[in-house]
């Protein structure tokens, strides 16, 4: 075990103890999950929280606040699908991701979570007709929500101050997903990113609000791990792929992304390893000004473009409407 995850190990159970005592109580954050008929992979966290805010809603709330939570780990959470019920257990950070079985029909469906001293949450999942044969999988940052990564004084205003009601969205992104799930009628949509498994509420909502087709959040956990300090992002955004690839072999995938970062890098070797599950790369085009707030070398300023990439076709774009005029022709749709 790393040294960082021994210290930050000692320190959450130290911090549960005296909240504990202080008549703190556990509560279940449950996230979006997803499956087909027979399974679901579930995904929740179990902190502790002061009793008399365990049913208050916040409505606004500062990024920072998404990160002053204890963790409950090693503790037992049953999810229940149907008549199927699943215990596992909670991770070192308090997190749930399990595959369990269940009775489900393709679209949207529930699972039932709950734990000793914490009231019952439901997670919704995505549940893929096996019979679909398209979908997509977008980044986040900077593609559908303007954060400035990865500049490290930038993205700790976005993520620990900055209001999420003042979160930017990418100019015509939203209108360009559903006019993709139209167009494909029961193609599921993936939200792939770097960020922490912290701000999943702040993002869902973000998401809902700017009107984006709903779908799972698929984030990570910063902070130590056993055998490192931090956490890759670009490693996780690789795992990610390949078990999607893995789990629903019959999808050809729309991989969206922006230049400002790995994007292209990842989607390139995953297109490369597994071009049966790549139907297309679409690339939002960082303006010169987001480039450099991104860290990134400002790319040429000019009209949409298709170019072929390692026998796929990348789509590039400064905004959804752009991106849109190339894909509505194409064999994509």
């Amino acid at each position: 075990m790393h040294r960082a995850a021994v210290v930050e190990d000692a320190l959450h159970e130290i911090v549960e103890r005296r909240l504990r005592n202080r008549g703190w109580r556990p509560v279940i954050t449950a996230y979006t999950g997803y499956g087909a008929p027979g399974w679901a992979r579930v995904m929740a966290r179990v902190v502790l929280t002061r009793g008399h805010d365990k049913n208050r809603r916040i409505e606004k709330v500062r990024g920072w606040r998404s990160f002053m939570t204890s963790p409950v780990n090693n503790t037992v959470v049953r999810i229940q699908i149907g008549d199927t019920v699943t215990e596992t257990r909670t991770d070192r950070s308090g997190y749930v991701d399990c595959r369990v079985k269940g009775d489900l029909e393709p679209g949207w469906a529930k699972a039932r979570l709950s734990t000793d001293g914490a009231d019952p949450a439901e997670a919704p999942i995505r549940v893929v007709d096996p019979s679909c044969r398209f979908g997509l999988i977008s980044d986040i940052d900077d593609t559908v929500m303007v954060t400035a990564l990865p500049r490290p004084l930038l993205a700790a205003w976005n993520t620990f101050v900055l209001d999420e009601h003042a979160r930017m969205a990418v100019p015509g992104m939203a209108v360009l997903y559903e006019r993709l799930v139209t167009a494909n009628s029961g193609a599921p949509v993936f939200y792939l990113s770097t960020g922490a498994w912290n701000v999943a509420p702040t993002l869902t909502r973000f998401l809902s609000r700017h009107l984006y087709p709903a779908g799972p959040l698929l984030l990570t956990d910063w902070g130590p791990t056993p055998d490192r300090w931090f956490r890759s992002g670009q490693e996780h955004k690789r795992t990610t792929l390949r078990r999607l690839a893995s789990e629903f072999p019959q999808i050809k995938w729309l991989l969206i992304g922006d230049d400002g970062q790995h994007d292209q890098e990842i989607y390139s070797e995953f297109a490369h390893a597994h071009p049966e599950n790549v139907a297309a790369v679409a690339i939002r085009r960082l303006s010169p000004t987001q480039a450099v707030l991104a860290g990134a070398v400002p790319g040429p300023a000019g009209s949409p473009e298709a170019v072929g990439s390692g026998g796929k076709t990348w789509f590039s774009a400064p905004d959804g409407a752009g991106l849109w005029s190339l894909l509505r022709d194409t064999d994509v749709v």
